[in-house]
């Protein structure tokens, strides 16, 4: 791989802004006149529900999008908690309903789990906006398993990089969620930064939503590293930081991940975090403005953390169901990369209903996203990606560099 990186303006992003939309079409299921069924697989609620919420408003939003077209898409909602069995009950529910396309799931444990027991053996294609646990990379899924978020084997090279060549942090502890997206992502950025001469001295893993972290943040900081990265969701992510800053703030720079890009998250800790920095997936697509706009005029408010590679998601599904002119998970799955992988014309978020329209008429298409250019790999993993660098602000959460790599 090749990565380039850029400082750009220190630019604004936000945390979310949770509004609750409804389900598009009716809510059944089973394809009747439907052109296009996606089910959305989202967390509204636990752990993930501050991300989710607005993860799920994007995933939902091309089907607002369309509902003046000419064309009918039936989109239901499926609310994961956060956990692999409500995450396996949501999808069999959908399965059982005749979706044959889902966007999710949203945590690594929930995609994986899902996509074990019930998509893969039902023949379901599925592509997460948000889980980046490395391991998906090589799931035995038939194919029927994408991304639009890019995998935690390359933020842990970012994460090292930024901590050790540009911080001069030589140093580090990990204190990483128990569930496959932290135990990789702890992995990754333990190797890459032993690699280019750091030392990890602890690394110590905890369970989500504990009343209280102080006796295992202990055991990670005994050695008082130049750093300790945090890995996990904003409701744990809320009682670490303040036990953190109760009992053990010594001024050391905390390094968090894409699960704790939270611009609530000083506010509910009653901290400015100041010494935080994070690194996370960027949208920074070809059409990132257009879905921007789109998410602010629906939803009233700015798009977070992976809502632009939910979006996307979606819309590549719908695109897919209707190049393949049935509502059947193999005949989704053989058209996705046709939608979203050069060559065609170029299509995205500006002009959705004229991308459907196209697709119908037999036309090719190249779909050029939000979050990326969307293109997908053999492994249905994307080939190029943007991450930031970020700090939290007064206001928000706020982007102070670029990273681009391809594969």
């Amino acid at each position: 791989m090749k990565y380039d990186r850029r400082t750009v303006l220190k630019g604004m992003g936000a945390g979310g802004i949770v509004s609750i939309a409804g389900c598009l079409g009716d809510g059944v299921g089973g394809g009747g006149d439907a052109d296009a069924m996606v089910g959305v697989l989202q967390p509204v609620t636990g752990d993930l529900g501050n991300l989710g919420a607005p993860i799920r408003d994007a995933a939902i939003l091309p089907g607002t999008q369309l509902e003046d077209s000419d064309y009918t898409i039936d989109i239901r909602e499926e609310d994961t908690e956060s956990t692999a069995n409500a995450g396996v009950s949501g999808a069999q529910s959908l399965v059982d309903a005749g979706y044959p396309a889902v966007t999710g799931a949203a945590s690594s444990q929930v995609s994986i789990t899902v996509a074990e027991d019930i998509l893969i053996p039902n023949q379901v294609v599925a592509i997460s906006p948000a889980s980046t646990a490395p391991g998906i990379t090589n799931l035995e899924d038939d194919d029927f398993i994408f991304r639009t978020c890019p995998s935690d084997a390359l933020q842990g090279e970012v994460m090292a990089q930024v901590a050790y060549e540009e911080r001069g942090l030589e140093s580090a502890a990990s204190f990483y969620l128990n569930n496959d997206y932290g135990q990789q992502l702890s992995d990754s950025f333990t190797s890459a930064f032993e690699e280019l001469g750091g030392t990890v001295s602890n690394t110590v893993s905890f369970e989500a939503e504990q009343p209280s972290y102080t006796s295992a943040l202990e055991s990670a900081l005994a050695d008082d590293p130049d750093t300790m990265i945090v890995i996990g969701y904003p409701a744990s992510g809320e009682v670490i930081f303040r036990d953190y800053y109760a009992d053990f703030d010594s001024g050391q720079t905390i390094m968090v991940t894409d699960g704790l890009r939270d611009g609530e998250l000083p506010g509910n800790v009653d901290n400015p975090m100041e010494n935080v920095v994070g690194t996370a997936p960027l949208a920074a697509g070809p059409q990132q403005d257009a879905f921007s706009q789109l998410y602010e005029d629906e939803y009233g408010g700015a798009p977070g953390v992976f809502t632009a590679q939910a979006y996307d998601a979606t819309a590549v599904n719908i695109l897919a169901g209707i190049a393949a002119g049935e509502t059947s998970g193999p005949a989704i799955r053989d058209s996705i990369r046709d939608v979203a992988n050069p060559d065609g014309e170029d299509v995205g978020p500006s002009n959705l209903a004229e991308a459907v329209q196209l697709v119908d008429d037999g036309e090719a298409v190249n779909y050029q996203g939000a979050s990326s250019s969307v293109n997908f790999d053999d492994n249905g993993d994307m080939k190029a990606v943007t991450y930031e660098v970020f700090e939290f602000a007064s206001d928000g959460v706020e982007t102070v560099e670029e990273i681009n790599f391809e594969a």
